[in-house]
């Protein structure tokens, strides 16, 4: 149980970090966020505002609950609020993509601009699991040494960097078509004739 609880705490509070962070970097990043829940169309437009600080705040505490203590409940709450959250992602993703929206979250800042798809639902579900498994494995003796998180810490964040750069990763597998000019530039470039 250790390897999965240092695991899941190298994944989530870098994960949780940054996603707060980029919402909580200042005014236009705040509003940034809001706009995209607002563009979701799930929200009464008085409540957006309150909702997206709400969400932010949630985020930024479930790093500082994370903080391995001596005291395990602190940990196991981190892991519950961690939990609740990456679930209602996963609801909010799947109702916008059953709807057919192109919309994106701005769940980690301009970063994660790209329009909600199967993969933003694949994260959070991986998320939900990890964090319901975080918190399963806190609630017994931790027994956390030094080769747990040699083992285990550097898989967590791994993990969490692919879930917080995943547009990007996302971006870099996309077949590249060319269009307009470069179409014809490239097509100079292999020695052929573009077409007239």
């Amino acid at each position: 149980m250790s390897y999965l609880l240092v695991f899941s705490w190298c994944l989530l509070a870098p994960v949780f970090l940054a996603s707060a962070a980029s919402k909580l970097r200042g005014r236009r990043a705040f509003r940034a966020f809001a706009d995209s829940l607002r563009a979701m169309d799930l929200l009464p437009a008085p409540v957006v505002v309150l909702v997206a600080a709400a969400v932010a705040a949630a985020e930024a505490m479930v790093p500082l609950l994370l903080v391995p203590l001596p005291d395990a409940a602190l940990t196991t709450a981190g892991f519950t609020v961690a939990t609740a959250l990456s679930a209602a992602f996963t609801v909010v993703v799947a109702v916008v993509l059953h709807r057919g929206g192109q919309v994106s979250c701005r769940c980690f800042g301009e970063a994660a601009a790209a329009p909600f798809g199967r993969r933003h639902l694949a994260r959070n579900l991986v998320l939900t699991v990890a964090a319901g498994v975080g918190a399963y494995a806190s609630l017994g003796d931790p027994g956390v040494t030094v080769r747990t998180l040699v083992l285990a810490g550097p898989l967590g964040v791994v993990g969490a960097l692919v879930v917080v750069r995943l547009d990007d990763l996302a971006a870099l597998f996309r077949p590249v078509t060319p269009a307009g000019d470069a179409g014809r530039r490239s097509t100079a470039l292999r020695g052929g004739r573009p077409g007239r």
